[in-house]
């Protein structure tokens, strides 16, 4: 109430939280034609129902994933911010975007379900990032959403460094549904889950399969940013 609002990359003054103009416009928004799996950006124009080679190799157990932007230099410093840097007063800025991501997979969302952090964790962080941008877009969507439907039953190690391969071992076997009322409460309907990146997709793969075990009718994905990193052309 007294102190500026300053933008989450540069620190210069804004009037609202969140970036400033120059800021905003150095984001690099995914937009344009996506794979209709797992929302890779395409580089040519596909048709709407097109997956990628890597879909098409392995599809993945979550009907579709949709991301805000590209997580680069500029979107990566937003993220941190948020993530590590105390700046929970972007959750709402944040789930703007996710907003505008998530289109169809909102409309069809029966429950928006955050990724969880093992408690270990949580302690030492304070919060789930992904539970806030989760509470955030039910807020500003009026979709339902339950933070603790999901449990990290293990502390898994950080994926940073991994490769595909290691990422889906690390987090094999993580996540289950809340012992109380989880299964229950998500069958039959189609979950939304929210996380902040999607890099690999592993983490969100191992959410989606334990959610579709317990009788979820599908899962769909929204993050904040994906990591774009260089394929094979798509065929």
């Amino acid at each position: 109430m007294v102190l500026p609002h300053r933008c989450a990359a540069c620190g210069a003054e804004t009037v609202a939280p969140g970036l400033c103009g120059v800021c905003f416009q150095a984001l690099s928004p995914i937009a344009g034609s996506v794979c209709a799996r797992c929302g890779w950006p395409f580089e040519l124009a596909q048709p709407a129902d097109a997956w990628c080679a890597a879909c098409h190799a392995r599809p993945p157990t979550f009907d579709r994933a949709r991301a805000a932007l590209v997580y680069d230099d500029a979107s990566r410093g937003l993220l941190l911010a948020f993530k590590h840097g105390d700046r929970t007063d972007l959750g709402p800025v944040l789930a703007a975007h996710l907003a505008r991501a998530g289109g169809d997979l909102l409309d069809d969302a029966g429950l928006i379900v955050p990724v969880p952090l093992h408690h270990r964790r949580l302690f030492r962080r304070r919060y789930n990032q992904a539970a806030l941008l989760a509470a955030a877009l039910a807020r500003r969507t009026g979709r339902a959403w339950r933070g603790d439907l999901l449990v990290r039953r293990r502390p898994t190690p950080s994926q940073g460094g991994l490769n595909a391969g290691q990422r889906r071992r690390n987090v094999a076997g993580a996540f289950a549904l809340h012992p109380r009322d989880g299964a229950e409460t998500v069958a039959g309907l189609r979950v939304l889950l929210v996380d902040d990146v999607l890099t690999t997709g592993a983490t969100v793969e191992a959410c989606a399969r334990c959610l579709c075990r317990a009788g979820a009718a599908a899962v769909d994905v929204v993050t904040v940013a994906r990591v774009v990193l260089p394929r094979a052309p798509d065929i």
